[in-house]
Parts: structure tokens; C-alpha cells; sequence
């Protein structure tokens, strides 16, 4: 059984309840391919997350952007992982790095996160990438490798973890790393996955790219061997989304 095709949509920090509505109405009328061929999950501000969960299809699962790195308490501001499960929501995404640059999120932080949420019972988005400084040292697999072993040093599976690669410097500047840049990484995960966790990790884990994905670009970077699928920005807001998750058939036809 190969693995399955999975399109994340992060809204970041956009919306109101009418752009939500109709964002949430796009998506129920689209025509999408079956959730065997594909998982989507869209990822929404914390106050319209109960919102959309209640309005949207049951076959489109909701995420959160971001949980507290342990129990709750006196953190003001935060949301815990508690409160997600409590609430129903599924999934949520941790280490994007919007978070680690602009909140100096760390890489231990983020696999401390990421393993206090998994034994919350949520599943994880965990999202790596380099920055255009780090591309162009040559140094993007010593930096995505660092990032995701600081996942590993904290979990004992990643069953219930999609890792998101993003590079920095394609995230909404409308720049995308090429089919083939894309995949070099994400055989390069692949091949970290098998050298120093398991075969079986390496072959199940599904390993999605993210930064600048749109409806002109998804089927071809979706044909990559290793690209199991998508982590979306802005396109995401629109109803070019309908397409980018339609790219799974793709891999259908593989």
C-alpha cells in the first residue's frame, strides 16, 4: 500500500466569518477526488476552527496553527493540546517557520511541541526547511535534517506525523523550488528516515512540500517519486485549491 496523498491548507492569519463562509462553501461544492486517494486537512485561525469544523464536509478534517508546548495553565495567549482534542480538532501544525523565525522557536522547542501534542492523541504537521542563506551555502540537508532529528530525539512513532518540507525562501514570495529541487529534498528526508530511524519509517512517512504551491504548479510537483502531497499557503484561500487537491490523481495514474 503506497502512501497516501495528503493537501494541508494554512489560512494563516486571514479571515473574517464571511470570508470564511465562503471559503468553507468553495470547498463543500467542489468536486474532490476520494479519500482514498487523498487526506485533506485545512488549517484555520484558532476562532474560526469551531466554526469551520461544524460547516465544512466530514471528509475535510480540520488542523490548528500552532499548540502550547505543554499542559495548559498560566501561559496566557496559548491554546493548548488539550483544548484541541477537547474540541474535536485533529491535527495540527507545529514548527512552520514563519513561527520559528518571527517567535525563535527552536528546534528542540518544536520536538518538544510536537511530542507533547502526539500524546495528546492530535496528529502532527511538522514543518522543515532552510532559508535562502542556508540553500545557497549549500548547507539545506545538514539544516532539514538537524530540524527533523530534533523531532526524532523526542517521539517513538511517527505514525501519526506528515513532515511538511518548506523551504524559507518560496514561501509566499511566489519563488517554488523546481520538481527537482523538491524531490532532491525530500529523497534526502527519505534517505535521513532510513539511515537513522527505520526502512519502515522511510517508506510509510509521507514527506509534502510546501512554498508557493499553486493550481499551475501542483501536478508537476506532485508526479515526484517522494512529494507524498502539499502544505498550502495563500492558494488555499481560493478556489484554485479544488485543483491543487486534485493533483493527488496524479499519483493515482503513477
Amino acid at each position: 500500500m503506497g502512501r497516501k496523498f495528503f493537501v494541508g491548507g494554512n489560512w494563516k492569519c486571514n479571515g473574517t466569518t464571511e470570508d470564511v463562509k465562503k471559503i468553507v462553501s468553495t470547498l463543500n461544492a467542489g468536486e474532490l477526488p476520494s479519500t482514498d486517494i487523498v487526506e485533506v486537512v485545512v488549517s484555520p485561525p484558532f476562532v474560526f476552527l469551531s466554526q469551520v469544523k461544524s460547516e465544512l464536509r466530514p471528509e475535510i478534517q480540520v488542523a490548528a496553527q500552532n499548540c502550547w508546548v505543554k499542559k495548559g495553565g498560566a501561559f496566557t495567549g496559548e491554546v493548548s493540546a488539550e483544548m484541541l482534542a477537547n474540541l474535536g480538532v485533529p491535527w495540527v501544525i507545529l514548527g512552520h517557520s514563519e513561527r520559528r523565525a518571527l517567535l525563535n522557536e527552536t528546534n528542540e522547542f518544536v520536538g518538544d511541541k510536537v511530542a507533547y501534542a502526539l500524546s495528546q492523541g492530535l496528529k502532527v504537521i511538522a514543518c522543515v526547511g532552510e532559508t535562502l542563506e542556508q540553500r545557497e551555502a549549500g548547507t539545506t540537508m545538514e539544516v532539514v535534517a538537524a530540524q527533523t532529528k530534533a523531532i526524532a530525539d523526542k517521539i517513538s512513532s511517527w505514525d501519526n506525523v506528515v513532515l511538511a518540507y518548506e523551504p524559507v525562501w518560496a514561501i509566499g514570495t511566489g519563488k517554488v523550488a523546481s520538481p527537482a529541487q523538491a524531490q532532491e529534498v525530500h529523497a534526502g528526508l527519505r534517505k535521513w528516515f532510513e539511515e537513522k530511524i527505520s526502512a519502515e519509517v522511510a517508506a510509510k512517512t509521507r514527506i509534502i512540500y510546501g512554498g508557493s504551491v499553486s493550481g499551475s504548479n501542483c501536478r508537476e510537483l506532485a508526479g515526484q517519486t517522494d512529494v507524498d502531497g502539499f502544505l498550502v499557503g495563500g492558494a488555499s484561500l481560493k478556489p484554485e485549491f479544488i485543483d491543487i487537491i486534485k493533483a493527488a490523481e496524479v499519483k493515482k495514474c503513477a
